[in-house]
This record gives structure tokens, C-alpha cells and sequence, in this order.
């Protein structure tokens, strides 16, 4: 009979995963923001405000 080796309940992954899974969660955070707000310029361009 096989025995699997489970990770325990309430184990912590190492802490350079966590701090990765938090840098690509922030940098995927400002990516999403940074389409939204060129959405946004894109349609306030097409309806005739400038920037400037």
C-alpha cells in the first residue's frame, strides 16, 4: 500500500512564494488600472476633450 505525503493543514509555503504571489498580484492590480484609465482617455478623446 502507497502512503501519499500530504502537506499538512495550516502549513505555510515558503515566504518567497507569498511575497512573489504578492508582487504579481499588485503588478497585475496597476496593469488592470493602467487599461481602465487609457479606456477612459480613449473615451473622453472620442468625444472631443483634450488633455491639454
Amino acid at each position: 500500500m502507497m502512503v501519499q505525503n500530504l502537506p499538512q493543514q495550516g502549513a505555510k509555503s515558503p515566504t518567497w512564494k507569498r511575497i512573489l504571489w504578492m508582487v504579481a498580484i499588485y503588478a497585475g492590480s496597476v496593469m488592470a488600472l493602467g487599461v481602465v484609465a487609457m479606456l477612459f482617455r480613449f473615451m473622453m478623446t472620442a468625444a472631443g476633450m483634450k488633455s491639454h
